[in-house]
């Protein structure tokens, strides 16, 4: 059995192999991800095995594949939560430390229902609720920009 080092370096290797290849397959890529917000102020939130840190969930929109779809089949996959409202799209950004030519589409979500918990897998190490106020160490730049757009009015940014 591999170690995680190794599954990890793995990981890594096949997502920049599939970012090269979208790069070339498509004239942009396009990402969704959600921050699903409950009725506690917490937001859920989720760490990968083969990056650092702590992210909203998501991932890349298939072509052919709609937007909402797409969010929909990543929160199910990603976190155990199916949609039970329309989320509300907070903003696209350039995702620039992807590639140049990566987009994020960002959504709230506040009405949805846990269906499980998510337990780790090959992709998610870790995933749970956290209070806004209290996340945990290791958050995104990225995450806790785009919460304090939604939570505290600041200003859009147009990169991700």
């Amino acid at each position: 059995m591999p170690s995680m080092t190794q599954s990890s370096l793995a990981l890594r290797v096949m997502r920049r192999v599939l970012h090269t290849y979208w790069r070339f397959a498509r004239g942009m890529t396009l990402g969704v991800r959600a921050a699903v917000i409950d009725g506690e102020n917490r937001v859920f939130l989720i760490r990968h095995t083969y990056v650092p840190g702590w992210y909203l969930p998501g991932g890349g929109v298939e072509t052919g594949e709609p937007i909402l779809e797409a969010l929909e089949r990543e929160l199910v996959e990603e976190a155990c939560i199916v949609l039970t409202g329309s989320p509300q799209l907070h903003g696209v950004f350039f995702n620039h430390q992807a590639s140049p030519r990566d987009h994020v589409a960002l959504y709230v979500v506040r009405e949805f229902a846990v269906t499980g918990p998510k337990l780790p897998d090959r992709e998610i190490a870790e995933a749970g609720f956290f209070p806004i106020d209290h996340l945990p160490e290791g958050v995104t730049k990225a995450t806790r920009k785009r919460l304090a757009e939604i939570v505290h009015g600041e200003p859009i940014s147009a990169r991700w």
